[in-house]
């Protein structure tokens, strides 16, 4: 009996010290883990004519320059428009830089630098969007390509994504070539015009003739993270999130073959039964959650700026990571970080009540994680779905992710500064974007990307990309031209 609770107070005395232990370790991680942001001073905020500068996004906001992958050239007349609107409405940068046009409808600005030796950089945004989902049209509050000006948003398809980037850009350089002001290094403005279709014949060819020229870019910045606003639970500041990664974008299409036939007399496996099952497989045995390179380099950065818990666990991914990714699950925008996510985008199968189809066809959409590849996402399709009556077809335009941009590079602490210049009371951290951009054309002729853009956001905000009501602040786009001008002025100056 003795030698009974000695063993019992053994083992207590053991997890008392293991746990005083890790309360030790908890703490010191904790309050050890300084703040790693810049001490920046905010700069003056440069005069914008805010209303003047809305007025012109809205008048853009009405070309609709909408990309299709079946008629690439339907939006011929709109990017016309578009362009001539932008060469009206900038005359001083025109005078300053030299305009090609590449790919038929993309545009190249070269705003030459005094100095040849500088490495120079490339400033991105696309001119094409998304169109409005069809009977969709009556939810929006003003209609989606009118261009409308209320209640201090200017309304429409395309003012976050991405005309609100694009014009901000040419309004920042408007008004530095009105200053007579020179740039030290070149600057590139690439406005692709297919972004949302894979940018192939845009961006891709833009990069492509650079690359001709034996151009090396040393950064380039192109839409991406945003300044979000009561997202990150624990964190009390906006945080405004630089994406030094992008996720890889690919597309399959599923095939399924069966006898077609009439319904009276179903044979045992049908093209839709069989797809059905695929794809229920597909959506029940998703890729792995992982806390990769920059995903884990957010979360430290982000940790000494969390409140409570949160801090703790932050602070302290070696325990709390099952923990981080449970909770991360229970929310699209916060799972899209830390997975390649399956999407089942399209399904066609079958035209009429009393027939058996011969095949069902279905599109699923993976976003790949770096560290996943096109090829490593098929194989999963093939054993997730384990049928060799189903065939696999990647659709044009995919890429595996793109190299993750060090966050040590001069470029991206001047980027950091110039955030914190504009943004004072924001939380600076890089990210991973979870959607595709053009900057990932890029790679062969820079090894520094960033992605984002300079718009606060809420969760309802989000929303709006691709979706209903797409707006923007007009005090919040008059930011986003003082965040260019001082970038320009930081990077070139």
């Amino acid at each position: 009996m003795r030698r009974a609770l000695r063993i019992i107070r053994n083992i207590l005395l053991l997890a008392i010290a293991v746990i005083i232990i890790v309360a030790g370790v908890l703490a010191f991680n904790t309050f050890t883990h300084g703040s790693r942001q810049l001490q920046v001073t905010a700069v003056p905020r440069a005069e914008v004519d805010a209303q003047a500068s809305a007025k012109r996004l809205a008048e853009a906001i009405r070309f609709r320059t909408i990309s299709s992958y079946e008629k690439p050239d339907q939006h011929a007349e709109a990017l016309r428009g578009m362009r001539a609107h932008i060469e009206k409405s900038f005359p001083a940068f025109h005078a300053a830089a030299k305009r090609e046009i590449v790919g038929r409808y993309s545009l190249l600005y070269t705003w030459a630098g005094s100095d040849p030796r500088a490495q120079p950089i490339a400033f991105l945004a696309h001119q094409d969007v998304v169109p409005v989902a069809p009977g969709t049209e009556k939810d929006w509050q003003q209609p989606p390509f009118d261009g409308v000006i209320s209640d201090g948003f200017i309304w429409g398809r395309g003012s976050w994504d991405d005309k609100g980037n694009l014009y901000s850009m040419l309004e920042a350089a408007e008004a530095m070539a009105k200053a007579d002001f020179r740039p030290k290094r070149t600057i590139y403005f690439a406005f692709g015009h297919d972004e949302e279709t894979a940018g192939t014949a845009g961006a891709k060819s833009i990069a492509a003739l650079l690359a001709s020229r034996g151009i090396r870019l040393d950064f380039v910045i192109d839409e991406g993270l945003l300044i979000t606003e009561g997202i990150m639970k624990g964190l009390d500041k906006p945080a405004a999130l630089i994406g030094v990664a992008e996720k890889g974008y690919a597309t399959l299409v599923l095939n399924a073959q069966a006898t077609p036939g009439h319904s009276s007399m179903p044979p045992r496996d049908t093209a839709i039964g069989m797809m059905s099952a695929a794809l229920a497989r597909l959506e029940d045995r998703r890729l792995p959650m992982q806390i990769r390179s920059t995903v884990a380099e957010m979360f430290d950065t982000l940790a000494p700026e969390m409140s409570g818990f949160n801090r703790v666990v932050l602070s302290n991914l070696w325990l709390f990571r099952p923990l981080l990714l449970r909770e991360f699950e229970k929310s699209g925008p916060t799972e899209a970080m830390v997975r390649t996510t399956t999407a089942l985008t399209i399904f066609n199968a079958g035209d009429k009540d009393n027939v058996l189809p011969g095949n069902a066809e279905a599109t699923v959409n993976f976003r790949l994680i770096p560290g996943d590849t096109q090829g490593s996402v098929i194989d999963h399709v093939r054993n997730t779905i384990a049928n060799d009556r189903i065939s696999i077809k990647p659709f044009p335009g995919n890429t595996d992710p793109p190299p993750v941009t060090a966050t040590a590079s001069p470029s991206f602490q001047m980027l950091n500064r110039t955030i914190r210049e504009i943004y004072p009371d924001v939380i600076v951290a890089p990210g991973l974007m979870v959607a595709a951009t053009d900057s990932r054309h890029y790679t062969d002729i820079t090894d520094k990307i960033f992605r984002f853009s300079p718009v606060r956001a809420n969760s309802e905000d989000l929303k709006r990309f691709h979706g209903t009501n797409e707006r923007l602040p007009v005090e919040g786009y008059a930011d986003m031209i003082r965040f260019y001008r001082r970038l320009i002025e930081n990077a070139a100056g």
